[in-house]
């Protein structure tokens, strides 16, 4: 690992966080499609870049940036993007409150505020899901000046050195729309691919240790005969969810497996055909 990297990591885990920020670290556990992808994002964060992550839904790209949150041992908040996130949402709100038998109004900070001032992680999924006019509020804490000026209070705040932006986004779904160039010039770019191979079996083994290796073995060939159905065409992307996979290896424990992989996985797509096609290359490797 890279010294400069490691530097940082020591230092930040020379930071004593109250209980309740400890609560907001990740928990880690992503396994890196490429050798040098996870190196490269730890760098961009040590650089203090902020982090596009790109990837289909499923790919891991939350659990990369709950990896990097627990590898820093760092707090981390998080913004779920929707058409109905306001500046309220990402900055916080003013509200009245009672103090010593006077009515009194207190700004409550919300997520960008509070990692800005504690130099925790901030992680904004479906950044692109996000209304165009909402998202300005950040140009200047993504840029060099790495600074805020709060439009509800006046107060000016700059960024403590530990905090930094992860962002996630799903391309081409329903209901996302491409980013405003403005915004994505101020992120380092990583496309977040699924597993495979190895890689994708040594997933099943990591998460689930004492299931039987026969089930191990049946999800993980059913991802990678959806993943080949996803690059002909035949499946949308998120038939092959490692995300979906894994839920259904969870519940196959309990149940039979074809009905953990129909509700985990077929159920959830909108296409009739679909979901018959996924059944179908399940049943093939059901005995």
């Amino acid at each position: 690992m890279h010294t400069f990297i490691e530097k940082l990591k020591v230092e930040r885990f020379a930071r004593i966080y109250s209980e309740e920020d400890s609560l907001l670290v990740g928990k880690g556990g992503y396994i890196s499609p490429d050798p040098t992808l996870w190196e490269d994002v730890l760098l961009s964060i040590s650089l203090q870049k902020p982090v596009l992550l790109k990837g289909p839904a499923g790919s891991g790209k939350t659990k990369l940036a709950e990896s990097v949150s627990a590898y820093f041992r760092q707090p981390m908040h998080s913004i779920n993007c929707s058409v109905d996130l306001d500046a309220e949402s990402l900055l916080g709100f003013k509200t009245i409150v009672q103090k010593d038998g006077e009515t009194v109004i207190e700004f409550v900070e919300g997520p960008v505020v509070k990692a800005m001032k504690e130099g925790h992680l901030l992680y904004i999924d479906e950044i692109n899901m996000a209304k165009a006019e909402t998202l300005p509020i950040l140009h200047s804490v993504l840029d060099y000046r790495r600074m805020l000026t709060n439009p509800f209070t006046g107060e000016v705040i700059q960024a403590h050195p530990h905090f930094n932006v992860l962002s996630a986004i799903n391309e081409g779904y329903i209901g996302t729309a491409p980013m405003n160039e403005a915004l994505k010039n101020r992120f380092i770019s990583y496309s977040i691919p699924y597993l495979a191979g190895e890689q994708l079996r040594g997933l099943w083994e990591q998460a689930f240790p004492d299931a039987p290796h026969a089930l191990k073995e049946l999800m993980y060939n059913l991802a990678e005969d959806l993943k080949l159905q996803v690059q002909h065409g035949l499946l949308s992307e998120e038939a092959a969810s490692i995300r979906s996979l894994l839920d259904a290896t969870e519940l196959a424990q309990y149940i039979e497996p074809i009905r953990a992989i129909r509700y985990a996985i077929a159920e959830k797509l909108d296409d009739v055909g679909e979901r018959e096609l996924v059944m179908e290359l399940a049943k093939t490797w059901v005995k």
